[in-house]
């Protein structure tokens, strides 16, 4: 017999402003246990001295994680020039200094190439995984290894301020992926200048938002009381980029079983799609669209009330 589940039986997303100096994980653990959920998760790591949107998933919420994982992003972040470092942040160690400084003229006519379809190479210091270990550790270790580059989708990239010649504020939306820090070390790069992420924020991430979202005060002084359940957010928020496709009684029972149900009322979802069936407005299952019936991936098994 499967061991059952400490906690509470709750589903939704909590959507928590980051603060810095705190990783994602130890954050995860803290909403868990102030909500007291039977399971956690989250839909995209913050750097630790990053703040902003960490959408937080509980119990079958977790089944929606990828839609949020995978959806654009915004960000909004300070270039500090004139200084690599060992992590492309502030946190890191400085490795090199110059004295050549930008203007506005030279940033915005370097900016298109960091536009539209790039190759970008992660930071040394990242998640990204090397022969089944962390780069990260790796790097911590001082060995030497390489990483490759990898595709990212810059839907938009630009400078909103000039506070001195040091730093320039940059706003950029992305695609799952996406190394801000990164974008800032090659464009000092570019530049001839050096370059490097002195502060970062996640302003909103697929569906959710930074404006209203819960802070740790609040999370902490609210926790494992009834007004902490007010800051809980419908599991099918975390699906608002995936088309909904609403269901009969019977195809979401269907659905619910793992097999295909007809749905009903599929206009402009295509064959192959991903899709999600509803039943009442609450979610039944998320699959691919074929021909009429949504072949479920993921069920969600939250009774509709």
């Amino acid at each position: 017999m499967a061991r059952r589940r400490k906690g509470r039986d709750i589903s939704g997303w909590v959507i928590l402003d980051k603060p810095a100096g705190i990783g994602s994980t130890a954050l995860v653990g803290k909403v868990r246990w102030a909500f007291q959920a039977q399971k956690a998760g989250h839909a995209g790591t913050l750097d630790p001295a990053a703040t902003g949107v960490l959408a937080i998933a509980l119990g079958e919420a977790t089944k929606a994680v990828p839609y949020v994982t995978d959806a654009m992003k915004g960000y909004r972040f300070t270039v500090r020039f004139g200084q690599s470092t060992s992590t492309d942040d502030a946190e890191g160690e400085v490795l090199a200094t110059s004295d050549l400084r930008p203007d506005d003229t030279a940033i915005e006519e370097a900016l298109p190439q960091f536009r539209g379809q790039i190759m970008q190479v992660p930071p040394k210091v990242s998640a990204v995984k090397v022969d089944g270990a962390r780069a990260y550790d790796l790097a911590r270790d001082a060995e030497e290894f390489d990483l490759n580059a990898r595709p990212l989708w810059v839907e938009r990239l630009d400078m909103v301020e000039r506070p001195d010649v040091d730093h320039a504020v940059f706003e950029m939306e992305c695609g799952k992926g996406g190394y801000v820090r990164s974008i800032a070390r090659d464009l000092g790069a570019e530049l001839g200048c050096l370059g490097h992420v002195s502060n970062l924020r996640r302003v909103w991430s697929g569906p959710f938002a930074a404006e209203g979202a819960l802070d740790l005060e609040t999370l902490e002084a609210q926790a494992r009381t009834p007004e902490l359940d007010n800051w809980l957010r419908p599991l099918e928020e975390g699906l608002a980029d995936v088309p909904e496709v609403p269901c009969t009684a019977d195809a979401a029972a269907r659905l619910r079983n793992g097999n295909p149900g007809i749905v009903l009322d599929a206009a402009g979802v295509d064959y192959g799609d991903t899709a999600w069936a509803s039943f009442q407005g609450h979610a039944v299952a998320v699959g691919v669209y074929r021909a009429g019936q949504l072949h479920p991936k993921r069920v969600f098994n939250v009774p509709t009330p």
